[in-house]
C-alpha cells in the first residue's frame, strides 16, 4: 500500500472548507491565508487521488460523492487524534477540546440545560455545542458526524446505531382539573375512548401514542408542541396523553393541568443516549455518557 502523506492541519483545512462551502469563509475561521487553505486542500487531494471539492467560481465550494465520504472520515480522525494527543499529556482527569451534542427538541427543555451543569462542574475544559432535531434530523446529524452523540427516544431509530438505555417513561393522561376523572389514582384508555384528544403529533411520537391505543383515538385537535397541547388541556378542549412531565402544573397561558396515571400495561419510552456503531468514542463523549447515566439514575432512581 502507497504512503499517504498530508498532515492533520492539512485535514483541519479541508473540513473547515467544506463544512463553510467558502475557502474565503475557512480562511477568516482559521485565520490563514487562503491561499494557503486551497494549497493543503490540493495536497489532500493529489495524495488520495480523487477530486474532493468543486470550485465554483464566486459561488464557493460543493463536496464530491468522494469528498461527503471523506468528510465524515476526516472528522473522525480529527476527533480520535485530538484525543490521543490529551491521553499522550496525562489529561483524562481534566478533559478539553470540543463535544458535538445533538438532542430531540422534544427532550431538550427537560434535560439539557441540567446535564450541561453537571458535565460542565465536572470537566470545565469542555466546550460542549448543542443542536436540537426532530428524530431524522439526529439521525443524519450522527451518522455524518456532526455530532458524537445525542439524547433520543428509542422509536425506529437507523440500524448504523448503538444506543445506552437512560430512562424509561411511562405514558400518563393529562386532564383539566375539573374532569370527573382529575382526582383518579388511575384511568384506563377505555375510561377515555369516547372524548375528544389533544395529539402531540411529532415525527415517530404519533405513532407511538396511536399504537398504545386498542381503538383509534377521537383526535379533536393536533399539535406539534408539548406547551400548546397543556394548554388546549387546561382550556377543557380535550385530553392529552403525554410522557415527560413539567415541574408544575400550570400552563403558559394561566390554565392548569392535571397529570394522572394510566392503568393499563402500556409500553414506556426509552430514553437513549445513541452513537455511532463501530465509531471509538472519544474521551469526552464517554465521560459525557457516564454524566448522563448519573444524571438519570438520580432523577428514576433506576
Amino acid at each position: 500500500m502507497a504512503d499517504v502523506n498530508f498532515t492533520l492541519v492539512q485535514l483541519r483545512y479541508f473540513v473547515t472548507a467544506a463544512e463553510l462551502g467558502s475557502m474565503t469563509a475557512a480562511s477568516r475561521e482559521l485565520m490563514v491565508a487562503q491561499s494557503a487553505i486551497s494549497a493543503a486542500i490540493a495536497q489532500v487531494e493529489r495524495e488520495l487521488g480523487v477530486q474532493l471539492l468543486i470550485r465554483h467560481h464566486a459561488r464557493g465550494l460543493s463536496l464530491t460523492r468522494s469528498g461527503e465520504r471523506f468528510l465524515v472520515e476526516a472528522r473522525e480522525f480529527l476527533s480520535h487524534a485530538a484525543s490521543l494527543a490529551q491521553s499522550a499529556r496525562g489529561l483524562a482527569g481534566s478533559l478539553t477540546g470540543e463535544l458535538a451534542v445533538g438532542c430531540l427538541t422534544m427532550l431538550a427543555p427537560f434535560y439539557v440545560s441540567r446535564l450541561l451543569r453537571d458535565f460542565a462542574g465536572r470537566y470545565p475544559g469542555v466546550r460542549v455545542t448543542v443542536a436540537e432535531g426532530e428524530p431524522a434530523a439526529m439521525e443524519s446529524a450522527l451518522l455524518d458526524g456532526r455530532c458524537e452523540v445525542a439524547l433520543l427516544y428509542a422509536i425506529d431509530l437507523a440500524l448504523d446505531l448503538d444506543v445506552r438505555l437512560l430512562a424509561r417513561v411511562r405514558p400518563y393522561a393529562l386532564l383539566p382539573p375539573g374532569h370527573p376523572l382529575a382526582r383518579a389514582d388511575a384511568v384506563s384508555l377505555a375510561e377515555l375512548a369516547s372524548e375528544p384528544m389533544v395529539l402531540l403529533d411529532l415525527p415517530r411520537s404519533r405513532d407511538y401514542f396511536r399504537a398504545i391505543y386498542p381503538t383509534e383515538p377521537r383526535v379533536r385537535f393536533r399539535t406539534s408542541s408539548y406547551e400548546t397541547a397543556r394548554s388546549l388541556v387546561a382550556g377543557g378542549h380535550g385530553y392529552s396523553i403525554l410522557n415527560q412531565r413539567t415541574a408544575g402544573d400550570e400552563t403558559y397561558d394561566g390554565g392548569r393541568v392535571v397529570s394522572v396515571p394510566i392503568s393499563d400495561d402500556v409500553p414506556a419510552l426509552d430514553v437513549v443516549l445513541a452513537s455511532v456503531r463501530g465509531v471509538r468514542p472519544t474521551a469526552r463523549a464517554v465521560a459525557f455518557a457516564e454524566i448522563c447515566q448519573a444524571f438519570f439514575t438520580a432523577i428514576t432512581g433506576e
